[in-house]
């Protein structure tokens, strides 16, 4: 499977919830994101986005090293992480783990979480290390791991959930809908290393906000 880990620009998540990613994926750069990809020693291959937040000395060691840059207007119509995902689709990828996104404007945090459940990704296999959480959209299955009793929210996106069946968390759903803008979801707890989280219908994203407890424990 052709594996993408998208860098982001924002505060990059602690080093430890990085350890276990796969260094030989393709590695796509979004503006910022790259000063964070090669402050990790990660060789970047394409990068793409307005270029108005990333230094330019990484902005020139990614081009020596023969980085495909894409530049964009400043005034464009999606944001430099959305770009980096439109990339990933045309270059046929098929599984995406973004890095990064948070900290700075609230209203990116949001943007961009958000943009993870577009229709447009609905091929792709998605989630996100964000800060000390992560984020994974649920479009039919997906085994969440972590540690016994953190935190595991979930919530619709674009629509309602429907159908939602969860197996190894405190408050189960057997078969239930979710309807957008609904807490019933949120703050539920592993009882084991791993869950699973199903739907009928619809898209759901998996936060685990303490997702380094689970890391620093294996």
């Amino acid at each position: 499977m052709q594996r993408a880990l998208v860098f982001a620009g924002g505060d990059p998540p602690p080093a430890e919830l990085l350890a276990d990613l796969d260094r030989s994926a393709l590695v796509i750069a979004a503006d910022s994101g790259l000063d964070h990809a090669l402050a990790l020693g990660v060789r970047v291959d394409v990068v793409v986005g307005d270029l108005d937040s990333v230094t330019p000395d990484a902005l020139a060691r990614a081009r020596d090293s023969g980085a495909d840059v894409e530049p964009h207007p400043a005034e464009k119509d999606e944001t430099d992480l959305e770009l980096a995902l439109r990339r990933a689709v045309a270059l046929g990828v098929q599984r995406v783990t973004v890095i990064g996104g948070g900290g700075g404007r609230h209203d990116h945090l949001l943007a961009n979480a958000l943009v993870l459940g577009h229709d447009d990704y609905a091929d792709l296999e998605l989630d996100a290390l964000v800060g000390t959480a992560r984020l994974t959209v649920i479009r039919d299955r997906a085994a969440l791991r972590g540690a016994a009793g953190s935190f595991l929210s979930l919530l619709p996106l674009g629509g309602p959930a429907r159908g939602v069946r969860t197996e190894g968390l405190r408050y189960p759903l057997l078969d239930e809908d979710l309807a957008p803008g609904t807490t019933r979801g949120v703050s539920n707890e592993l009882l084991a290393p791993v869950a699973v989280v199903s739907l009928r219908e619809g898209v759901l994203l998996a936060v685990q906000p303490d997702a380094l407890s689970f890391t620093s424990e294996a």
